[in-house]
């Protein structure tokens, strides 16, 4: 028996076949970005399935005793090889025909063609067996050795499973109206072309309601092309649910719409449909794009948004430390951006990468699924400079020296985005989300994570003091609560181009009456110092219960900083609902300033001679003879609620606060608190703990009570946080953290059970750790978005250093030419000191 077959028989016990179910990370190092096409490769640990670069193998080895490695290593083919018939210098690459991910047809999520080359190494002394060694060594070796290598070579890797998350962004569900629609018997006949819409004689993107037959224009894009309107108009006045667009049907079908489902969807019946207005399916031909075809073209298209990008110029591509790109794993641009910046800041960069050592050295079994190391990783990427290189070429020659482009290696955050996302509703998918959200999410997760030791989210936190004053007895109620955002609201009518803004207006509407095409976007223009006027001056709160005087009167509130934290984020509150309450986008410009004095709006607490509210709990709307207390609702403006689309659990809960007094008083209220942590979590009524649904007998699963408390909590406080999301676990631990301010009165000790000893002998708690200085700040970092919600489109990044600005599009790391700090999303200040 050869020595390589000795040692294999020695350490057969700790090489394992793959099962089904079992996680292979087979793509990417667990401690760093490293993948079989990095230099030297990726190992694969043969017993737990992990991967490491070179770099981070041998310690494996010395911390577990493992020694059976399969080292995987993917070399990029070259040009001839991709396609022999191909002289343009680039791989003739498939376009797109589905609206998909990870499907026939959809967007390839990995176009690249790579040389796999497999073989197991023994460590320490990284002793190679190939396939052939294999063929001469005893049955037992050569079997399950053999079995182990084919095994992780045919499993998914978690990264490239997570990567390619199948999504049919075509599948539609059969419309709720198909079946059973109402169709008018009016004598309308469509002809079979020469469409215009009956309004404003639009020739393209246009809609034929099924119910009367109407041929008008579909919705206004936000460039301002696409169409007027008017068929959306149509279906508020009629309320006529379905339109087909006239010129996708074909035999196979075509593009419906339902305006009350607010999606595309399916008529089972659309022949039948068609037929009563005199369109025969099957003999049509398609004459414009589909509404796939459309998105499909905005999604390869996100280069025209010039200004935020700076497509109008040359960039100079810029490389080293702090200046790695982000590949973009479909729609994870929002994520890409925030950690861009937040690596920049020095909490940051203290708590995960100055002691990257011993984070790695401390890290659990397996540090896939350890938050810290993740994070740790992905803050050395950034940093270290190590993956900052141009990105080759496919067929690329190394030795022939080239100018290098704008796309880097950069690297792939698949493993930080999964753990991150995992059982989030949202950032679980591959759908592009809201940057600020994120955000918070993020923050949060480190709130969580970090319960003892340095804390790099205190960067961000600051206490807001909100003051209520009674105008009919002038008694005054002050709060403080928690925030690590300033939300700036955008005053519309204060825009400075006012004349401008209606004369377009007035051309808009002249295009349309004339069928021309609609002119230009005119974009608004507003005053910073206007925003911030709306942020602090005072809010007039119409149904507010003064316990002064024990009824609904009018109060004043008023906003201010308790506190001032060190690094300052600003969201310039672009996303809005229409006056159909329809979600939209605000065009606007804003004179951002790159130095900010915020000192006028600190707070200045209770005034010497002023008067507060008593403690007084409004009278409960409940019914005084039923054993089980339940709040009497309007169950109409319930649903009135329910129907624009907001949570039920907040539509009972803005009914219940104010007083069942109508639904505008009830939209208002939705209005205010839309950014609440607990928008729609359950309504807990006052003087319980129980949420709908459960008594306060009920029993918690001890499983999720241990969880909470590990994290070092009470068991009370444990308790209460899940009687209020009726005993879920993730929303529980989510609620906690949003009501720390509540919880304060509650014992918290580290070993998470209240301790003993008298009321009387323990310290009071702690309030949240607030940093404070003052408020004097300059701008370092933005955010942009593009596109008409948050929910599509692209985000890039601008971030000041040494004293250059630079746009971070991704893999695409420039020197900033013209920043356009007047479009941001979210800014981002840190505080000058004097």
């Amino acid at each position: 028996m050869t020595e390589l077959s000795e040692i294999l028989m020695s350490v057969l016990s700790t090489i394992r076949v793959p099962r089904p179910g079992d996680r292979v990370h087979k793509d990417e190092c667990a401690f760093s970005f490293a993948s079989p096409e990095s230099e030297g490769g990726l190992y694969v640990c043969m017993n737990s399935f992990l991967g490491y670069g070179s770099k981070y193998v041998d310690r494996h080895h010395s911390k577990t005793g493992q020694r059976a490695y399969l080292h995987i290593t993917r070399t990029r083919k070259t040009q001839k090889e991709d396609d022999p018939n191909s002289g343009s210098g680039d791989p003739p690459k498939k376009k797109p025909t589905r609206l998909a991910i990870g499907i026939e047809g959809g967007f390839d999520v990995d176009q690249e063609q790579y040389e796999e080359e497999i073989k197991v190494v023994l460590f320490p002394d990284r002793q190679e067996v190939t396939s052939e060694d294999l063929a001469s060594m005893p049955d037992v070796v050569r079997e399950r050795v053999s079995l182990s290598m084919a095994g992780l070579q045919a499993a998914d890797s978690v990264s490239h499973a997570l990567q390619v998350q199948q999504w049919d962004g075509e599948v539609r569900q059969e419309s709720k109206h198909a079946a059973d629609l109402k169709q008018l018997d009016n004598g309308v006949k469509i002809p079979p072309s020469g469409w215009r819409c009956e309004v404003c004689d639009l020739q393209e993107n246009i809609w034929m309601n099924l119910t009367d037959g109407k041929v008008l224009c579909g919705r206004r894009y936000f460039d301002g092309s696409g169409g007027n309107n008017h068929a959306l108009l149509h279906y508020q006045q009629t309320g006529y649910p379905l339109a087909v667009k006239l010129g996708t049907i074909t035999p196979d079908g075509a593009d419906v719409y339902s305006y009350d489902e607010d999606d595309m969807v399916l008529d089972s019946k659309l022949p039948e449909h068609l037929s009563h207005f005199g369109i025969n399916m099957m003999t049509m031909e398609k004459t414009e794009r589909t509404m796939t075809e459309l998105e499909i073209a905005v999604n390869q298209r996100v280069g025209e948004w010039e200004v935020i990008q700076e497509s109008g110029t040359t960039l100079r591509p810029l490389w080293g430390p702090g200046l790695t790109g982000m590949k973009n794993l479909g729609n994870s641009c929002y994520l890409n951006s925030v950690m861009q910046v937040l690596f920049t800041i020095p909490d940051f960069q203290t708590k995960y990468v100055s002691n990257i050592d011993k984070v790695f050295s401390e890290a659990p079994s397996d540090p896939t699924q350890d938050f810290k190391t993740q994070v740790a990783k992905l803050g050395y990427g950034l940093l270290s400079g190590e993956y900052s290189k141009p990105a080759p070429e496919p067929g690329d020659d190394p030795s022939v020296s080239t100018e290098p482009r704008g796309d880097q290696v950069g690297i792939a955050p698949r493993m930080f985005k999964a753990l991150v996302g995992r059982g989030h509703p949202e950032f679980s998918t591959n759908r592009q989300q809201d940057a600020q959200e994120f955000l918070l999410h993020f923050i949060n997760m480190v709130e969580r994570n970090c319960r003892s030791g340095m804390n790099p989210s205190e960067a961000f936190r600051f206490l807001v003091e909100e003051k209520i004053v009674c105008q009919q007895s002038k008694k005054a109620k002050y709060t403080q609560r928690v925030d690590y955002i300033v939300q700036l609201p955008v005053p519309m009518d204060q825009a400075t181009n006012m004349e401008e803004l209606q004369e377009a207006e007035r051309h808009r509407d002249e295009a349309e009456s004339s069928g021309a095409p609609p002119p230009a976007v005119t974009r608004a223009q507003i005053p910073f110092a206007a925003c911030l006027a709306a942020l602090s001056e005072p809010e007039t709160l119409t149904d507010f219960w003064s316990s002064a005087v024990q009824a609904k009167t009018t109060a004043t509130k008023t906003t201010r900083f308790a506190s001032f934290p060190d690094h300052l984020v600003i969201q310039i509150k672009k996303f809005t609902f229409g006056l159909d309450w329809v979600p939209k986008k605000l065009d606007v410009s804003i004179d951002v300033p790159d130095t900010l004095d915020l000192s006028a709006l600190r707070a200045m607490g209770q005034q010497p001679g002023e008067e507060l509210l008593p403690e007084v709990a409004p009278p409960p709307l409940m019914t005084p003879d039923v054993e089980v207390k339940a709040p009497v609702l309007d169950d109409s403006t319930v649903s009135q609620l329910c129907e624009m689309g907001f949570p039920l659990e907040a539509c009972r809960k803005a009914v219940y606060y104010t007083g069942n007094t109508g639904i505008d008083a009830a939209m208002n209220w939705v209005m205010g608190h839309m950014d609440d942590p607990d928008f729609s979590a359950p309504l807990v009524l006052p003087g319980s703990s129980s949420a709908p649904g459960t008594t306060p007998t009920e029993s918690l699963p001890e499983e999720h009570l241990a969880t909470i408390v590990s994290m070092g909590f009470s068991r009370d406080q444990a308790t209460r946080a899940l009687r209020a999301t009726n005993n879920v676990l993730e929303r529980a631990v989510d609620w906690i953290f949003s009501h720390l301010d509540d919880l304060e009165s509650m014992d918290v000790s580290e070993g998470g059970r209240s301790e003993g000893g008298s009321e009387a002998s323990r310290e009071p708690p702690p309030g949240p750790r607030v940093r404070d200085g003052p408020g004097k700040y300059e701008l370092f970092a933005f955010i942009s978005h593009m596109g008409t919600s948050t929910m599509c489109g692209h985000y890039v990044c601008h971030i000041k250093k040494d004293q250059q600005w630079v746009i971070f599009n991704d893999q695409k790391v420039c020197a900033s030419e013209k920043p356009p700090k007047d479009l941001g999303y979210l800014y981002f200040y840190r505080r000058v000191v004097e």
